[in-house]
Order: C-alpha cells, then structure tokens, then sequence
C-alpha cells in the first residue's frame, strides 16, 4: 500500500505544479510606466514598461507570452544595485536584456538571448535594474552601453 501512494504522489506532484498559478502561464499585464531611452545622438525612445517589483513577479517575467510590442518592455527593479542573473527557461520569443547602473546608464546589453534557454546571462557587475525589451530592438534603434534612461527608479524624470 505504502509503494501505491509513493507511486501515486510522484505521478500528480507534475499535475500540481503545473496547477500552480504563475507556474505555466503569462500573469496578467503588470502595472506599466514610461521608461525613455536617450542615445548617444539625443534620440528618445519612448517604452511602455510592466514593473517587475516583487519577487513573484520577477520570477515569472515574460515567460509564456508569445508576444511583444516594439515599444512594450518589462523592467526588472532590484531596489538597490547588485549583480543580475535573468535566464529564458519557459519564455517563448527573443529577447533584449539591457542591464542598467543606479545613475540610470547603460551597463551592458545582451541582444537577442535564445528563447527557453537555461543559459544564465550575467550583468557582469552591480546593476539597479533590468529592462527587456523585444529580441532585436538595441539593434535597431542603435542602443549602447552609456546610454541614459530616464525613470524614477533612477532619479530621472
């Protein structure tokens, strides 16, 4: 009887997990601010970005969704800076993961991180937050470490 229920437990805790809210399915939208990007030219690019604040929602991020908005982002804000690991387990599109200072400069940019990837892409030093934006948007609007973002979280408005 005891190898049943040891058979039976290890057949529906797969079943239960995937029953748990978050675990295999987008959240709703996040609530969403503006986020601006300047670039080395004075160009401003605007972004509608969902704030990831509180660890649930961190951990679920963009997983699931199958889709992006050129000017949507999610913004990752870690309350005071530290080093940043984001991988792409369960996120099914491309992805643009720009790491930014607490002065709200551009550390460093990921372009394009393979979707449902279990590789870790490090920030590569102490950042405030994270922001990703739609696989191949750096590239397109010529995004580059240094450049500024304006947010409240970064003293900017």
């Amino acid at each position: 009887m005891k190898r049943r229920l040891l058979l039976l437990g290890s057949l529906l805790a797969p079943a239960a997990a995937r029953a748990q809210p978050g675990v295999n399915q987008p959240q709703p939208r996040l609530r969403t601010e503006d986020l601006v990007i300047v670039g080395r030219d004075g160009a401003r690019h605007v972004f509608r970005t969902e704030m990831a604040l509180g660890p649930n929602e961190q951990t679920v991020g963009m997983m699931f969704r199958t889709g992006m908005a050129p000017d949507d982002g999610m913004l990752f804000d870690w309350g005071a800076p530290r080093e940043s690991s984001m991988w792409m387990r369960n996120t099914l599109i491309p992805l643009d993961m720009i790491f930014i200072a607490a002065d709200g400069r551009i550390h460093r940019i990921h372009e394009r991180a393979v979707p449902q990837s279990l590789a870790t892409i490090d920030s590569r030093g102490p950042v405030r937050a994270t922001l990703e934006l739609q696989g191949g948007t750096a590239e397109r609007l010529n995004l580059r470490v240094g450049d500024r973002v304006i947010h409240p979280i970064f003293g900017t408005n």
